[in-house]
């Protein structure tokens, strides 16, 4: 433990069943081994290792179920009603993890695609270049789910596209981080990934867990955003490498950095459309296309004018009969 942080050089079944209270977890984002002799992947794919931590430990691949039942069992304990659960997991073992979650009651939210750069190159297949996210919650409670915090409803890009579609898509494109020169781990996620996960599903505050430290990203980023953290790692060369580098770490020190959302959601978003109010917009909509002859356009006037959403206009204007006489 250091500070106010509970980072423990432990076992994470053994360690969340000693230090973490039943559903008090707000947040679970975490990367369980590999379970496919990770430490010896570099002798197959001609990595330089010089610089990467010694002590990866590994699953043998005939335990991993029984490990991922008893770590996911953990997780469904401690998370609270509400909470949320990321695994991030190559396709490996995933169906072990799969099996593992439908043995509790928590819900899949998404199962999401991460694609990063420089995938492990072969020859007599397609190139591996993805993980997978998985995204449980638990039921009970609301689930925190921001899904403004990045970018708001009326955001576009150049193309008029819009930005908070875009990055809710359940297929995310983030590169891995370069380390070269720098001590690292076998494997660290980009805190790109944490940062964003940690916004849609986590407050100010919220406390956060990973399972499996590896090299702290998690622990980091929920410390950058002002998130309480508790995490295990086994690997103690790993634990006391990176627990230097939290000591330093500032709370908060990665907000300044966050994009500034314009989050204002229309006024009217969600309530039900009244007879007099469909009419209104037909009529509007026709005065206005007809003055500038451009659909798309012509929804984002009636956006402002009527408080709602693109999407709830535009289903509403399909459901008109024939309003531009096409």
């Amino acid at each position: 433990m250091i500070g106010s942080y509970q980072l423990y050089p432990s076992d994470c079944i053994e360690g969340a069943h000693k230090y973490i209270a039943d559903n008090s977890v707000d947040l679970i984002i975490t990367d369980p081994p590999y379970g496919i002799e990770a430490n010896k992947l570099h002798r197959h794919y001609h990595r330089h290792e010089e610089k990467v931590i010694n002590g990866y430990v590994e699953i043998p691949r005939e335990k991993y179920p029984s490990f991922s039942n008893k770590w996911i069992k953990e997780a469904e304990r401690i998370l609270r009603p509400g909470g949320s659960l990321y695994v991030i997991s190559g396709y490996s073992n995933l169906a072990d993890i799969l099996n593992a979650l439908q043995k509790t009651d928590m819900e899949e939210k998404n199962h999401i695609i991460w694609k990063y750069n420089f995938g492990v190159h072969t020859q007599k297949k397609y190139i591996s270049s993805h993980y997978h996210i998985l995204y449980y919650t638990k039921p009970g409670a609301k689930v925190t789910f921001n899904t403004y915090t990045r970018f708001g409803p009326a955001e576009k890009d150049n193309e008029n596209g819009s930005l908070n579609y875009q990055d809710r898509e359940d297929v995310w494109i983030i590169n891995r981080e370069y380390k070269t020169g720098e001590i690292r781990n076998k494997n660290e996620l980009p805190t790109k990934l944490i940062i964003k996960i940690m916004q849609y599903s986590s407050m100010e505050g919220d406390l956060v867990v990973d399972f499996f430290l590896g090299g702290f990203s998690t622990a980091k980023v929920a410390i950058g955003l002002n998130r309480k953290i508790i995490g295990f790692e086994v690997n103690k060369r790993s634990y006391d490498h990176h627990i230097k580098e939290i000591e330093i770490l500032k709370p908060g020190y990665l907000i300044p950095n966050l994009r500034e959302s314009n989050g204002k959601v229309p006024v009217n978003q969600r309530k039900r459309w009244s007879e007099p109010e469909r009419k209104k917009l037909k009529k509007r909509f026709l005065e206005i296309y007809k003055k500038i002859k451009h659909k798309r356009e012509t929804i984002r006037i009636l956006e402002k004018e009527f408080g709602r959403g693109y999407f709830s206009i535009l289903n509403q204007i399909e459901r008109m009969d024939n309003p531009i006489g096409d």
